[in-house]
């Protein structure tokens, strides 16, 4: 899988391409929206205002509406153990 991730004016773009099924990236956002993740501090998390997750299979796009910087959320992606599964912390 690959992650490429993009400053937009409203926030951050993730743009997942490769070996990524869309119910992965769903999982995730659901987590983060409902405290069930740590891969994002507390302070993060209270910037962002929206999540989107929108494409298909092999080609997924996550957009982070907010004020949240690029390096912050591939800080979070490096620490996902839904991106990551056999990371144990």
């Amino acid at each position: 899988m690959n992650k490429n991730v993009l400053k937009t004016g409203e926030g951050v773009k993730i743009a997942f391409t490769g070996a990524v099924e869309k119910q992965y990236i769903v999982k995730m956002v659901e987590n983060c929206a409902t405290g069930q993740c740590e891969c994002m501090s507390d302070e993060t998390k209270k910037k962002i205002t929206n999540m989107e997750v929108n494409g298909k299979d092999g080609e997924v796009n996550l957009n982070l509406s907010g004020d949240v910087s690029k390096e912050e959320i591939e800080a979070a992606l490096a620490r996902s153990k839904v991106l990551n599964p056999n990371k144990c912390c």
